[in-house]
């Protein structure tokens, strides 16, 4: 059997020792919060949490919500879903279907959110009156034919105590059956925010 050469073995020790102070060196020089990254959270300015995950951890951006801009959408709409969706569980809805449309009563006990509330469903019957549909990224498919068939409809709109009242109607049995499909959409979306539209998505 061969010997081994003492001073190998004391090159190979030192090279061993080497390799073990560079690798203690490089894992000391880590950023300890990157162990927490996976917790889904980041800071912001003042200590504020800003969620990048849904309360189901489905990982919507909670703090930017792109998807609540789109193609024709201003500014102030898509600022405007963003005060909805953040402050959802402030919001009531009451929908009464119809033979030939809906009936609903939107409100909210906070006054920021229900001048919000005034403003965009004011807002979006305008739009449906002029066919201008905003696009948003998130936005159900049931209201391509109720932009598409705007001329079928009939709208009013009044704001009372109760909150914003909607009587939609139409002869079309389709647009019809739009409005019902649309009412629970928003409903669903009041009752559990974004929640709600990310188990749209997955149905579409």
């Amino acid at each position: 059997m061969a010997l081994q050469n003492p001073k190998n073995k004391q090159r190979i020790l030192a090279l061993i020792i080497v390799i073990a102070i560079l690798g203690f060196a490089i894992w000391v020089s880590l950023p300890l919060h990157h162990k927490y990254d996976g917790m889904g959270e980041h800071h912001g300015m003042g200590g504020q949490h800003g969620m990048h995950h849904g309360a189901d951890g489905e990982g919507h951006d909670m703090t930017n919500m792109p998807g609540l801009k789109g193609i024709d959408a201003t500014e102030e709409e898509s600022r405007e879903l963003e005060v909805m969706f953040n402050n959802f569980e402030s919001i009531t809805r009451t929908v009464t279907k119809l033979p030939n449309g809906i009936s609903t009563i939107t409100a909210s006990d906070d006054p920021e959110v229900m001048d919000v509330l005034v403003s965009h469903i004011v807002g979006m019957l305008n739009r449906v009156d002029e066919g201008r549909d905003p696009q948003i990224f998130i936005q159900s498919p049931t209201l391509d034919i109720i932009f598409e068939r705007a001329g079928s409809l009939t709208t009013e709109i009044d704001v009372t105590e109760q909150g914003v009242v909607v009587i939609q109607t139409s002869d079309d049995p389709e647009v019809v059956e739009a409005l019902q499909t649309h009412a629970d959409e928003v409903t669903a979306m009041a009752d559990q925010g974004m929640h709600a539209v990310h188990q749209m998505m997955r149905a579409r």
